[in-house]
């Protein structure tokens, strides 16, 4: 059995292998917009494909949060007497 070299240690799993390159990477490029308090939500591919854009998804979700009325807006608490 041969013995290992000492010079030239194997990559451990937390070790980054020379075949990956991170020289073009960009550092924390959504931290502004989670700052201003938004929230990341992933779509399931199906849905994705409904909407073409962030808007799109939030004008869908507004309007089924302030559904639009019909008929009288405000009933009154009064009982009518004859």
């Amino acid at each position: 059995m041969k013995k290992r070299s000492k010079s030239v240690a194997e990559p451990g799993p937390d070790d980054i292998l020379p075949e990956y390159d991170f020289s073009k990477g960009e550092r924390n490029r959504y931290s502004e917009r989670f700052k201003a308090g938004g929230i990341a939500v992933v779509l399931d591919p199906d849905v994705a494909e409904r909407f073409p854009s962030a808007r799109a998804v939030n004008e869908a979700l507004r309007s089924m949060m302030n559904p639009p009325r019909t008929g009288p807006t405000k009933r009154s608490s009064r009982r009518r007497t004859a």
